[in-house]
């Protein structure tokens, strides 16, 4: 293991990562809300930091191998959401512990989008842009702008792209160079960010909420600059228009380069993945819409049909921004949409969960060995559309789903051990390790009430859900140590 090869590299990340403290500091300027110092010596802590940790091991430029690039991506998570809370931790007002500090960075930068935070609108408009910030960085994953620079500074970045990358099947790339790959993700990435900022903007939102709710939108992350999230604005279009950027953001990015480099949208209809995608989508929707409106939960069905359509979206796609109350809608509701974040967004997305195309191979495994039941002697394939997936795929996948299965179980005890009722322990659960914020009874609002050993283990369901759990879990072999 090239230890100081690592070490070198996160100097040069949290050096990079330091350039994030100046935005909201000119924010602090411009709105004169006092709350620029924090940030400053944050930015000051960061660059000495980061360059001591790079100029001791300057001269160790080793080519990184798979298990440099797993490690380099966990320690990227940990200590760049590490810095992250310094200025949290700096703030006079809201005074946080270091606990919430932690907590409320982590959940930022790994896109979650839980808080601990109460009277967000009274926050300085610093803070507000930072924890937006932290969203939108931790989106697309900042490792994969880094991968697009590194090279120029003398490390590779194909290992890091595998291990960060969500889905499935990590070798495939956009363009021949990874670096090209990386660029072209963070191009498509800030469009879309400018359509959405410049949608809001038109809808109604002022420049600075819609440039706050962009980042948080296309990041799926689900921050607010409001208490109420999307619900302050009380706006129809608004909720139609998030529920639109949520769903593209949601989609493999792959297919968004596909789309502009060929100049047409074919590629879409042939993927399956995507059309199991849109099929959730509108499937839950639908049910959502039925019985809000066969309960009478709203006064007409135009109403339903916009609240079922943002909740729908917004906690499947794992956003979790809210308009409304979900927790308080009738039936079987809550639960089901907090389950169907489990499912999440396409792989090669922001969103987080499981990945459709995981569940997709799963649902069609399934349906193999049923085949195979009736049928002991024949020979059976899983397909995605004409291609059939090699079983070491399918192996994985499972491999996924088990271990997904058991850091949630485990997770999930000793949030009951910290003293949280099941209901609370269950979503809280679900809702960090599928990076998608609000659950259900204590922790629908906001995580304040949680115990800091309770924080403390969320922030590392947190960082399962962000790495996609292998990428974390193959630290704690002791094969992955040797040589």
């Amino acid at each position: 293991m090239h230890y100081r090869a690592i070490v070198r590299i996160l100097g040069l990340l949290v050096t990079l990562f330091s350039v994030t403290m100046v935005p909201p500091a000119l924010i602090s300027l411009i709105y004169q809300d006092g709350s620029g110092l924090p940030f400053i010596l944050a930015f000051i802590l960061c660059v000495l930091t980061g360059s001591a940790m790079w100029y001791s091991n300057r001269e160790h430029r080793q080519e990184l191998r798979a298990k440099e690039g797993f490690l380099i991506v966990a320690l990227f998570w940990t200590v760049l959401a590490s810095f992250g809370a310094i200025p949290f931790i700096l703030l006079e007002q809201p005074s946080m512990s270091v606990t919430d500090a932690f907590f409320e960075a982590f959940s930022g930068l790994t896109t979650t989008g839980a808080t601990v935070i109460e009277g967000i609108e009274f926050l300085p408009h610093s803070i507000q842009f930072y924890r937006q910030q932290l969203q939108w960085l931790g989106g697309m994953g900042i490792i994969v702008l880094a991968v697009a620079i590194l090279p120029l500074l003398g490390v590779g970045g194909m290992q890091l792209y595998r291990a960060e990358t969500p889905g499935p099947v990590k070798d495939s790339k956009m363009t021949p160079r990874i670096a090209d790959t990386a660029k072209h993700l963070w191009y498509i990435y800030l469009s879309l960010t400018i359509a959405c900022m410049v949608a809001y903007w038109l809808a109604g939102m002022s420049w600075f909420d819609a440039i706050c709710h962009s980042f948080s939108t296309i990041a799926i992350g689900g921050f607010s600059t409001h208490d109420a999230s999307l619900g302050y604005f009380n706006s129809p279009m608004i909720n139609v228009i998030c529920s639109v950027f949520l769903l593209i953001a949601a989609l493999n990015f792959s297919l968004h380069y596909a789309a502009v480099s060929s100049g047409s949208l074919k590629n879409y209809g042939k993927d399956p993945e995507f059309k199991a995608f849109f099929t959730i989508q509108a499937s839950l929707i639908l049910l959502c819409f039925l019985v809000l409106v066969l309960t009478g939960y709203y006064s007409t069905a135009e109403e339903a049909l916009d609240q079922a359509m943002i909740q729908a979206v917004s906690i499947s796609t794992t956003a979790g921004f809210a308009t409304t109350d979900f927790a308080a809608w009738p039936t079987f509701l809550p639960i089901i949409l907090i389950f169907a974040s489990f499912i999440g967004g396409c792989a090669g997305s922001t969103g987080g969960g499981l990945k459709v195309i995981r569940v997709f191979l799963l649902f069609l495994q399934g349906r193999r060995e049923i085949d195979r039941l009736i049928h002991p002697k024949a020979v059976y394939a899983v397909k995605l559309g004409e291609r059939a997936m090699p079983d070491r795929v399918v192996e994985a996948v499972w491999g996924f789903f088990s271990a997904y299965a058991v850091v949630f179980v485990v997770i999930m005890i000793g949030m009951i051990a910290t003293g949280l009722d099941n209901i609370s322990a269950f979503t809280a659960t679900a809702a960090t390790l599928n990076n998608l914020g609000p659950g259900l009874g204590s922790v629908a609002a906001t995580y304040a009430e949680v115990s800091d050993p309770g924080k403390w283990l969320l922030v590392i369901a947190m960082l399962f859900g962000r790495l996609e759990v292998f990428s974390l879990l193959v630290l704690f072999s002791p094969t992955f140590w040797r040589s």
